[in-house]
């Protein structure tokens, strides 16, 4: 069997590459194509060549590759997979939009219906200045041909898996299709739990406007008597800085063992982002530490928040420094409920082994079932019938031998 992997693009290294080296992992052959290749550390490909389209030979485009967003569906749409058996798509913006046939299964894990093409697209336009104007103008109509286009391609998709129930609520609503729910993979067994903590909050992001590092840092700035610590780089820098008081010190990027060495010191993580899934929350849970997060996305899944038995954080309601001073205040009054080890367990509910064994498992059953309903017999005389009937009646109990294997 050919097994081709698709991923949007390969620029840095995130949330959604640490999936995808998860799935490398689960199909160590696959062949692996995207958009645009331009990753430095090759982890998370497993140091494996890569087939990019048309877009990566484009001028300026491992700076401004997502300046050719309205190249992006042509560009997907030119990969040929007409020889693969099972195809695999990463998809956060155009990957699921590849062609397939109708003898090729395609199964696609989606991080998200393109945010700002749907339910975010007023937020993009005003943090992207373009609330006004004739490039207002412009960028509406390139998003309504970009829905439109996501919306169809979306029924090419034989089965759509979800990264959180929240994400799967997306799908429902943009695409008006079902998908099942596998949580993304975090490595918890490089995240030790450390019970004692230092006085000091964690926040660590990427610096750009959805992700609210300004307000945490206004947040902290307010209440001098408390220390922040920021990790991450990004647009947002100077924007940053401009608000933070002397009990705020910018760290700027760092490597993963700073992160790893803060989040678990930290007396506890704070995020202030309506995330997808977002897989800092859970580090942060698996090294003993206690998360304040904005109680929207996919936080309300992996965060078990106050005031229910043996929390793991506490949400605020809404993205204000206000409420965020709230929360924390509310921490500090309730710290003697929080324990490292309840993070941890909770956060064990997502390790890379529990995914990968979820995602194999999705995979073969459909790949069982796809192949009994392609199956081409040859057509039989009358007195075959019955026999043609046992056939198709034991590929339907292999399928469902493999389903309770999983189970």
């Amino acid at each position: 069997m050919k097994v081709a992997i698709v991923h949007d693009w390969l620029v840095v290294s995130g949330g959604a590459e640490k999936v995808l080296q998860q799935i490398i992992e689960c199909f160590p052959n696959a062949d692996i194509f995207t958009l645009v290749d331009f990753l430095e550390d090759r982890t998370c490909i497993k140091g494996r060549p890569v087939q990019s389209s048309f877009i990566q030979k484009l001028p300026f485009a491992k700076k401004r590759y997502r300046g050719y967003l309205p190249l992006m569906p042509l560009a997907i749409e030119q990969l040929d997979l007409s020889g693969y058996d099972l195809v695999i798509s990463s998809s956060y913006a155009v990957a699921k939009g590849v062609l397939t046939g109708p003898d090729q299964l395609h199964v696609s894990y989606v991080h998200s219906p393109i945010r700002y093409a749907w339910d975010l697209q007023h937020q993009y336009l005003k943090e992207s200045g373009l609330s006004k104007g004739f490039k207002s103008i412009l960028a509406r109509i390139l998003l309504h041909y970009i829905r439109g286009w996501d919306a169809r391609s979306a029924n090419g998709v034989d089965y759509l898996i979800a990264n959180s129930h929240f994400i799967a609520r997306r799908i429902k609503k943009a695409y008006q299709r079902e998908s099942t729910v596998i949580y993304p993979p975090v490595d918890v067994r490089s995240l030790p739990v450390r019970a004692q903590k230092d006085d000091f909050y964690l926040t660590a992001s990427r610096m750009v406007p959805y992700k609210r590092i300004d307000m945490i840092v206004r947040a902290f700035s307010m209440t001098p008597e408390r220390r922040l610590v920021v990790i991450g780089d990004g647009p947002d820098m100077e924007k940053v800085k401009a608000v933070a008081g002397p009990n705020v010190q910018i760290m700027g990027y760092q490597s993963f063992e700073v992160l790893r060495d803060h989040m678990q010191r930290a007396r506890a993580f704070v995020y202030a982002a309506e995330e997808d899934f977002g897989i800092s929350i859970i580090e942060a849970q698996a090294c003993g530490t206690p998360v304040i997060t904005y109680g929207k996305g996919g936080a309300l899944e992996t965060v078990i928040g106050m005031p229910r038995e043996r929390p793991t954080g506490v949400f605020f309601p809404e993205q204000s420094a206000e409420a965020l001073v709230d929360a924390v205040e509310r921490f500090e009054r309730n710290s003697h409920l929080f324990d490292p080890k309840v993070c941890r367990e909770n956060a064990e509910r997502f390790s890379t082994e529990k995914f990968k064994a979820s995602l194999s498992a999705f995979i073969e059953v459909r790949l069982a079932r796809f192949r009994s309903e392609t199956a081409v017999a040859p057509r039989p005389a009358r007195s075959e019938t019955p026999a043609t009937v046992t056939r198709i009646g034991e590929a339907s109990n292999a399928e469902e031998r493999v389903a309770v294997r999983h189970q």
